[in-house]
């Protein structure tokens, strides 16, 4: 029982940190030769460590050979289109100008409840509303609206939005973020003085950021209110 609970163990953490070496994706972003990837590194994982009559190396190494097959494609994906279109295919225009094609759908295997669906997921609900629909390659619908139906922009209304720039955590579950301190040139007894208006000490706060306008937001745990 040890054993197969270390030899788990390992095989977690190799796992782990070849999908992390494979890149930052969704599942529902990866391209088909990242899948069929994914697919064998979770079966070559699961031999060993399910069995342990068969050396935790027999994992390993093919599960290190798919991580360099990944890391070799990836790479000539960047330097070669051609090579690209072949693992990846092409985006596909599937309603194009408000009309679906009906011969990019059937090429596809795309169905009309499908794009629906896919649709709904971009909070469209009326397939009338569509100019454009691209059928992108790994499986996601991007969805261009006719102009009528668009939302009107910031630069439409010719409004001019407060800059707000991004907010840096300062306090994490009573936890000081002493690097985001620094890059906002503040000190600690500045931080105190800040949560102490919320009659919170630092211990006690659940979560305290600051935006680049210079609002403070604090809020404090439930169990110390």
């Amino acid at each position: 029982m040890l054993i197969n609970f270390v030899r788990a163990v390992i095989l977690y953490i190799v796992v782990l940190i070849t999908t992390r070496l494979m890149g930052k994706r969704e599942l529902g972003q990866l391209q088909p030769y990242e899948v069929v990837i994914s697919i064998m590194i979770a079966n070559l994982a699961t031999i060993p460590m399910s069995d342990i009559g068969v050396p935790i190396v027999s994992g390993l190494v093919p599960i290190m050979g798919l991580l360099t097959m990944h890391l070799i494609i990836s790479l000539l994906n960047l330097k070669s289109t051609k090579l690209k279109r072949l693992l990846c295919g092409k985006p596909n225009i599937i309603i194009n100008k408000g009309k679906i094609d009906e011969e990019a759908m059937e090429k596809e295997r795309f169905d009309l409840s499908e794009l629906e669906e896919r649709l709904r997921e971009k909070d469209v609900f009326d397939i009338g509303d569509v100019d454009y629909a691209i059928l992108e390659t790994n499986g996601e619908v991007s969805v261009i609206l006719k102009p009528e139906k668009q939302q009107p922009t910031i630069e439409d209304l010719n409004l001019k939005p407060e800059f707000r720039g991004i907010s840096y955590n300062l306090i994490l579950d009573g936890v000081v973020i002493y690097k985001n301190l620094k890059l906002i040139n503040k000190s600690e007894i500045w931080l105190k003085e800040q949560i102490e208006k919320f009659n919170l000490k630092e211990k006690d706060v659940l979560i305290a950021t600051m935006n680049e306008k210079g609002e403070f937001f604090c809020q404090g745990k439930e169990q110390v209110k």
